[in-house]
């Protein structure tokens, strides 16, 4: 069993940055895929970014291209979204998932293990 916490999260004001964490626990994560997704209040959970397993390929929503840069750390089992330029329409409670065939996919249900959730907010 894999559990997820998501961390980083908290108030930032449009134009700044948020580094969000994703520590994973109870056994490696390294050979798994890796996603962040968002849900904003009264919309579904949307894909944010992805990584693969190795870390080489990376897949990201086109609102966030160019602003937002996933990564991995094996050692730390550990995955961030680095997210600048932020705007009031990033604000959402932030999901990590993890996706255990180790490619990184866009759609929710294809992934097994989720976090709790860290809240996004971005003021005007």
């Amino acid at each position: 069993q894999v559990q997820l916490v998501e961390s980083g999260g908290g108030l930032v004001q449009a134009g700044g940055s948020l580094r969000l964490s994703c520590a994973a626990s109870g056994r490696s994560v390294s050979s798994y895929a890796m996603g962040w997704f968002r849900q904003a209040p009264g919309k579904e959970r949307d894909f944010v970014a992805a990584i693969s397993w190795s870390g080489s390929y990376t897949y990201y929503e086109d609102s966030v291209k160019g602003r937002f840069t996933m990564s991995r750390d094996t050692a730390k089992n550990t995955v961030y979204l680095q997210m600048n330029s932020l705007k009031p329409e990033d604000t959402a409670v932030y999901y990590c998932a993890a996706e255990t065939t180790g490619w990184p996919r866009r759609r929710d249900t294809e992934y097994d293990y989720w976090g709790q959730g860290t809240q996004v907010t971005v003021s005007s």
